[in-house]
């Protein structure tokens, strides 16, 4: 025994996951996956740290709320190790993403 905690989910649990890894937000599909895992945020940051990508509590926690998403290079590699961690296809979180926000910022006129 790994240690590792399973849980089953039912068939309509893993049919509205399907459904939101198809369509999206990203912010809801992410917090079905790891609910359907039933690992915490901590275990998933030190799975994560085992794979050698560093992500924060409240980084875990602001993705899956809709806070943030994963936007830079190192936050889209630790976005690939997460999907595996979670047990859904390669690329289902990643695409829901969509493009790059703006990183423009609206200065106030004086």
């Amino acid at each position: 025994m790994t240690g590792q905690r399973t849980r089953t989910i039912d068939r309509g649990e893993q049919a509205e996951l399907g459904r939101l890894l198809a369509a999206g937000p990203f912010d809801v599909a992410l917090r079905a996956a790891i609910r359907a895992r039933g690992l915490g945020l901590e275990r998933i940051r030190y799975r994560l740290r085992g794979r050698g990508t560093t992500v924060s509590l409240a980084t875990l926690s602001h993705w899956q709320s809709g806070r943030c998403r994963p936007e830079r290079p190192e936050s889209l590699e630790a976005l690939r190790n997460l999907e595996d961690i979670l047990n859904v296809p390669d690329g289902s979180l990643s695409k829901l993403l969509g493009p790059p926000r703006s990183r423009t910022r609206i200065h106030a006129l004086s």
